[in-house]
């Protein structure tokens, strides 16, 4: 069975096209354009990876990857973001993600497709 991906990004030209690299690359993969629909979706796709854009209307990447962990432990947050605003939620998440126990990899837009499989890839080979 493949791994369950959810894709959120607000811009969907973005999510549609990452969900493509994914689903291309064998992963089942679904995509949310908001943190409301990412959440429904987590809840009933219980996905093993979020792939998540950092800055979105109503909530950042980090604190739905948190929201995500409270429901579905075993998802593994990948988290992505072009805007340099994001050096200093990263900080501050990182020690909140760090306090948890929970691990979480930020990636620059663009990402190149081999890097984000790579990087899928080594998220699932690491615990929970």
């Amino acid at each position: 069975m493949p791994a369950k991906i959810l894709i959120v990004d607000d811009e969907p030209r973005i999510a549609d096209s990452v969900r493509e690299i994914v689903a291309g690359a064998g992963y089942e993969a679904v995509c949310a354009y908001n943190p409301v629909d990412a959440m429904y979706n987590a809840v009933t796709l219980r996905p093993d990876v979020l792939l998540s854009d950092v800055l979105m209307q109503g909530m950042n990447g980090f604190e739905l990857a948190l929201q995500i962990k409270r429901r579905v432990p075993s998802c593994r947050p990948i988290l992505f973001s072009g805007q340099a605003a994001t050096v200093q939620l990263a900080h501050d998440f990182g020690e909140i993600f760090a306090s948890k126990g929970i691990r979480f990899e930020l990636l620059p837009k663009p990402v190149r497709p081999e890097i984000l499989l790579e990087k899928i890839q080594q998220s699932l080979m690491q615990p929970t």
